[in-house]
């Protein structure tokens, strides 16, 4: 049925896909102890609004105190880092997107405006949304933008304020609405998106990361099936994310897969084969895969981006169950679906 599947339909299916699987798994973000999570959600197949307490939330270690004035992120969620047992998404409505993104929101939104990528201008528009009190209600800012918008208040200016020893899974995010925007046009979607990601997720391991995911993704949206573009480029890629004989594990249950062969966390060695799994295992049910990963716990919303726009390439926009895609507070902005 792939080739059924129009390219806008296919481009509508990644970006919703990268929403839902977002907002699907936000209630249940860093949960590692699945039990806890099934025994505080029980099956998620819903979109639902998070609860406090967060049994294992470390919010409470964390810390980020602004170099200047101008580089304030936390506003008056300050106030909630420090304690114990906050969620880090407490906020968030059901159906509601994490800051990661609603940032990979405002690159879309962007992208179809201006019609063309600009690095500068993006950092402005990051800059400002980070700054503003009010742009959104998440109350946890991952490490990489706290690294940021410290040297960004030292006074170093934003090209250079990046880190470049990401290797957290939850930065692909970041690159993933540049390269399905672009996709028209494999070979420059794949540059930029690349050349977007480092701004902020600078390093080998993210750009071999993203390389490898990009790849896979624009060769669904160009019609190549998940699998066989999951395996080909695994199969000419270097890292050893990309060379774990994933067909060898799909009769182990998920959470034996994602939790216990692979960390259920966020750091790429382990979360992007994870993806790569579910991927394989749940091509032509992306329902099923969705929810599988959020019920992995651990980043389920960070390998959820990334899976839900893979699936969503493979099957398009009438992929995902009606309830999902009305469901979504702040759907992605998709110019038109013809």
């Amino acid at each position: 049925m792939g080739h059924l599947i129009s390219f806008s339909d296919r481009v509508a299916g990644a970006l919703f896909g990268m929403f839902i699987g977002d907002a699907l798994a936000m209630p249940v973000h860093w949960y590692y102890n699945t039990q806890a999570l099934q025994r505080d959600y029980g099956e998620v197949t819903d979109y639902c609004k998070p609860r406090n307490p967060h049994p294992d939330s470390i919010l409470w270690r964390s810390s980020y105190i602004p170099a200047s004035t101008t580089s304030d992120i936390l506003h008056d969620q300050a106030q909630y880092w420090g304690q114990r047992g906050i969620h880090y998404h407490q906020f968030l409505q059901a159906g509601e997107n994490t800051l990661n993104v609603k940032l990979a929101g405002e690159v879309l939104d962007l992208l179809q405006g201006e019609k063309s990528y600009d690095a500068e201008v993006w950092l402005d528009r990051l800059i400002a949304f980070m700054t503003t009190p009010g742009t959104h209600k998440d109350t946890y800012v991952e490490e990489y933008l706290r690294h940021f918008f410290t040297n960004y208040g030292n006074g170093m200016a934003p090209l250079q304020c990046g880190r470049t020893d990401e290797k957290h899974i939850g930065g692909l995010t970041q690159m993933l609405p540049v390269a399905i925007r672009l996709a028209e046009s494999a070979d420059d979607a794949q540059t930029t998106a690349l050349q977007h990601l480092a701004l902020t997720h600078g390093g080998s391991v993210m750009e071999q990361g993203g390389n490898l995911v990009a790849s896979i993704i624009l060769d669904v949206l160009h019609d190549r099936s998940l699998a066989d573009a999951i395996s080909h480029n695994c199969s000419e890629c270097t890292y050893g994310f990309a060379k774990h004989p994933l067909e060898s594990l799909l009769h182990y249950p998920d959470q034996v897969v994602v939790g216990r062969h692979f960390s259920s966390a966020c750091y790429m060695e382990h979360a992007l084969p994870a993806i790569l799994y579910l991927a394989v295992k749940y091509p032509e049910n992306p329902e099923r895969g969705l929810i599988a990963n959020t019920m992995c716990g651990g980043d389920n919303a960070g390998r959820g981006a990334i899976l839900g726009a893979l699936l969503g390439a493979e099957n398009g926009i009438q992929g995902w169950p009606q309830r999902w895609l009305k469901g979504l507070l702040q759907p992605p902005l998709i110019e038109q679906l013809s």
